[in-house]
């Protein structure tokens, strides 16, 4: 004599589980992103410094750049 054990809502066959800790566990949203921070403003009595006169970047003479170099001498024979 056999005697069958069913458990409550049991049901015949495969079916995924439903239980709590068979469940996927939910993702938490991404936290935001961080502030901006606050652009620094120039203290009271300190005084903002002007840009040079001249510029910041002075480009060099293109012109004494691309010279041709005076032709080198040849090497005379007699020294070795």
């Amino acid at each position: 004599m056999e005697v069958e054990m069913r458990y409550e809502g049991e049901v015949e066959g495969w079916e995924t589980p439903r239980r709590e800790e068979c469940r996927i566990p939910v993702v938490p949203p991404c936290p935001a992103p961080p502030r901006k921070r606050p652009v620094a403003l120039p203290e009271m009595g300190k005084e903002r410094r002007e840009p040079p006169k001249g510029g910041y970047f002075q480009p060099p003479d293109l012109e004494s750049l691309f010279k041709l170099a005076p032709p080198r001498r040849q090497a005379s024979a007699t020294c070795a």
